[in-house]
């Protein structure tokens, strides 16, 4: 199991980094034989890692790009897909998953616990607009998160890596009951479009930008994912999945963690929902 944190700081090294085509090679057959593994027949998730894995490798587009990178925004780039890489093995294992919670409207919270990386949540709902639409209010929007989702304060964007990598600091609202104080987080994010599929996948990083603040629990990311795909019944709605795995750091009962994270993916759903339902969210796409 890959590490659910990358340090950019002396004792890892990214000597492989410097040698692009040997990342290449090393990277896509890797992902590669990750995909055949654990794609499947049937419903389920191995229906959309069988089309990523026909639409040719996640790296295409973050290869070409690459030329005249720094070792550090390489290992920026390594750490998101590394993240993403993770986090379809882990959306690939259909068995273990335990429902946390289930609201009224069908939408659902599962969890499993899986060595190396702890307890992980996954939302599975149906949304009415498209995987695109979607996208961009995620990705094209990310710094606006905060006008929508109360459980956000602030998302900035330290850095840019291409197309396809960013570096992000967020800063989390306050939990209902003020169960869980504020929280920051510094992440690298990997985007990925794959034909009517898409990705946001995550994990912690470190920036120069962005040392731990005084004052300011420093929380981490595990392998996160949102997958965006069109439901098969209507390929104008989505079937949107997002796998968290979040150490809220400090002293909190797991029966706490549990509720609020699995709360937490509810309500974005919902405050999610809302702002689609806005005449503004429906606007012209600019997605790259």
């Amino acid at each position: 199991m890959l590490p659910a944190t990358f340090k950019l700081c002396a004792g890892i090294s990214y000597r492989h980094l410097r040698n692009m085509t040997g990342l290449r090679r090393n990277a896509m057959v890797a992902l590669h034989h990750e995909l055949r593994r654990l794609a499947g027949p049937g419903p389920g998730p191995g229906s959309w890692t069988g089309q990523v894995r026909r639409r040719s490798s996640l790296l295409s587009s973050r290869v070409e790009e690459g030329r005249g990178y720094s070792e550090e925004e390489l290992s920026y780039v390594k750490q998101g897909e590394d993240a993403l890489q993770t986090a379809i093995s882990i959306l690939s294992e259909q068995g273990g998953w335990s429902l946390e919670t289930e609201a009224a409207n069908g939408d659902r919270v599962l969890s499993k616990t899986l060595p190396g990386v702890g307890k992980v949540f996954r939302l599975e709902v149906e949304l009415e607009q498209r995987p695109a639409h979607l996208y961009q209010e995620l990705v094209g929007n990310m710094e606006r998160m905060g006008e929508w989702n109360p459980r956000v304060k602030q998302v900035k964007i330290l850095q840019k890596v291409g197309r396809d990598t960013l570096v992000t600091h967020e800063v989390s609202g306050d939990t209902p009951g003020n169960l869980v104080g504020p929280r920051d987080f510094v992440s690298v994010r990997c985007a990925k479009r794959r034909g009517s599929t898409c990705f946001l996948a995550g994990m912690s990083t470190q920036h120069p930008q962005m040392p731990v603040q005084r004052g300011v629990v420093r929380a981490e990311n595990g392998p996160t994912c949102i997958v965006l795909k069109p439901c098969r019944h209507d390929p104008n709605k989505t079937h949107f999945t997002w796998l968290l795995n979040v150490d809220l750091k400090g002293w909190i009962p797991k029966s706490v963690i549990n509720q609020v994270l699995s709360q937490t993916q509810v309500d974005f759903a919902n405050h999610l929902r809302q702002r689609m339902a806005e005449p503004a969210s429906g606007g012209a796409l600019q997605v790259g």
